[in-house]
């Protein structure tokens, strides 16, 4: 149903291991884009996964990163999760993908396979090559790369709308609160089986944060008297204007959270990450930045998790 799209950097790998009973759970399915030489991290996440019994896609032919070159990644899988029927084959398809080249990469796996579809045009010739067989694979759609027209072709099979939700700002440039999406209540009548977003991420991909001026701490919640769309909270530091002292700047972002939350007003689900974040609170203890994005995907995560069940 849900299907969260994951870059493989520390902290979204840690947010999947760290919410793996949960997504088991729920019948969530995280796509992990690998972006990192080293795999143990990886290994972590997809092991976490198999004992919560549940499911994941691996990218094997990531576009960002450090196998963007396309080594490594399919033979861990089949070194390693061959025989665990939770982890699955991701074949991203980009403008320069070719027909030919998915046929390769399917080729090498046993495994359910899943099509990501994000730039690639040509679906015509995706049927020359695969068939009748095309229709067994599930297929994700990045939704601003795959109109209605384009996944019509796709019409039988098991399909995936991915839409981002995070609009990617300087953190100062926030506004304190915004839609973030209503795919998971409308994803049915777009024809779709399921849905996915980046989380608090976003689709745009950078290998490192900038400077932190300004500290924002992002918080996504389900409103039911907006017809359970989701919105997103930016809690933004009072200081903003030198790259210094982010430690400050995060207890000023989450003061004016908690302030938030304690207003009653909030309409935040009280998740096992915010009980953290008022920990931090109550310590004045800050983590680092990616700890602080790790514990906003598990609230995401945990939000969607109480809407299904």
């Amino acid at each position: 149903m849900y299907f969260p799209y994951l870059r493989g950097k520390q902290y979204e790998l840690l947010t999947v291991r760290e919410t793996a009973p949960i997504l088991a759970a729920s019948n969530f399915v995280p796509i992990i884009e690998p972006v990192k030489q080293a795999l143990g991290g990886l290994e972590r996440s997809l092991d976490a996964v198999c004992e919560a019994s549940g499911r994941a896609v691996v990218i094997v032919n990531p576009y960002h990163g450090d196998h963007s070159s396309g080594d490594g990644i399919s033979d861990l899988l089949n070194d390693s999760y061959a025989n665990k029927v939770g982890i699955e084959t991701g074949v991203l398809l980009k403008d320069d993908t070719s027909a030919a080249m998915v046929a390769d990469l399917v080729s090498k796996h046993d495994k359910q396979c899943t099509l990501i579809h994000a730039g690639f045009t040509n679906a015509k010739s995706l049927a020359d090559v695969f068939g009748d067989d095309l229709f067994n694979m599930r297929h994700v759609f990045f939704e601003d790369f795959c109109g209605k027209l384009y996944r019509k072709h796709f019409s039988g099979s098991k399909r995936v709308l991915l839409r981002d939700g995070f609009e990617r700002r300087r953190n100062r440039d926030h506004p304190f609160v915004e839609s973030f999406s209503d795919l998971h209540v409308t994803f049915a009548e777009e024809g779709m089986n399921g849905f996915g977003d980046f989380l608090i991420a976003g689709d745009d991909y950078t290998e490192g944060g900038g400077p932190a001026y300004a500290v924002a701490i992002h918080l996504t919640f389900i409103d039911p008297d907006q017809d359970n769309e989701m919105f997103i909270y930016h809690f933004k530091s009072i200081s903003q204007n030198t790259p210094t002292d982010p430690a400050g700047k995060f207890a000023q972002a989450l003061a004016a959270m908690i302030a938030k939350l304690d207003s009653g007003t909030s309409k935040v689900l009280e998740t096992e990450a915010v009980k953290e974040f008022r920990e931090l609170f109550a310590k004045k203890h800050f983590p680092g930045l990616g700890y602080v994005k790790k514990l906003s995907m598990k609230h995401h995560i945990e939000t969607l998790a109480a809407f299904f069940n």
